[in-house]
């Protein structure tokens, strides 16, 4: 995709998010986007940030540091959301403002010792496998509370959400099903763990649903910039 594309893809998709909020009665300012630039080069997350978007979420560890390095000028919110493997812990924990993917205790633990305390603390959310599919990374509902609870003691994390990625569906009643679990399911504990604002879900073909469910944080890819270019 032309990068001269992605200033109208954004307002495209911001104009589908107000419709959205408007609709299910969300305050106006309640639900955040995330640029999923992944895979993308540094100059389209230059192009996204020209165009107002200050969050972008990234999956492959050396492709975003690279891209965290050449646009550390634009003041951005970087947040970790792909898979992660333990020995690439330190460098998530230096370099992201944010972690969605956590769905294990040796990872929480590890990110929190190798956190900077210098930094502000890491944000986290724990991942939830909301739809139980195998291929999937995430927690199952039912082995959530010892993280949360583990993720809230543990010295310099945030813990500010869950995230998760429901099956993927066309239809959009089975969209909002999935998306209503997981709100339920983010209503029940955030009672326990005040600093819980977050529940980051819904992407490009299922962000109508998650804002009706009731996400606050989005993560968009494709339709900002396009296809992936790898």
């Amino acid at each position: 995709m032309n990068n001269d594309s992605i200033p109208a893809n954004i307002a495209k998709v911001l104009q589908q998010v107000s419709s959205a909020v408007e609709k299910y009665h969300r305050h106006p300012e309640s639900v955040r986007v995330m640029a999923v630039s992944k895979t993308q080069p540094a100059e389209a997350v230059r192009a996204a940030a020209n165009a107002g978007l200050r969050d972008f979420g990234e999956n492959y560890l050396q492709d975003a540091l690279d891209k965290i390095t050449a646009c550390s000028d634009l003041g951005l919110t970087w947040h970790f959301i792909g898979p992660i493997q333990s020995n690439k812990t330190r460098p998530i924990a230096a370099s992201f403002d944010w972690v969605h993917s956590v769905d294990r205790e040796k990872v929480l633990r590890r990110l929190s010792e190798q956190r900077d305390p210098s930094l502000a603390p890491l944000n986290v959310c724990i991942q939830v496998n909301v739809s139980h599919e195998t291929s999937k990374s995430g927690v199952a509902p039912k082995d959530l509370a010892p993280l949360l609870t583990l993720a809230a003691e543990l010295p310099n994390l945030s813990l500010r959400g869950l995230m998760a990625i429901p099956a993927p569906s066309d239809d959009f009643a089975t969209q909002k099903q999935a998306c209503d679990l997981m709100a339920e399911l983010f209503r029940n504990v955030q009672s326990a763990y005040p600093s819980m604002d977050t529940l980051s879900m819904g992407m490009s073909a299922d962000l109508e649903a998650a804002v009706a469910a009731g996400s606050n944080m989005l993560r968009i890819g494709t339709a900002i910039f396009g296809a992936r270019q790898r």
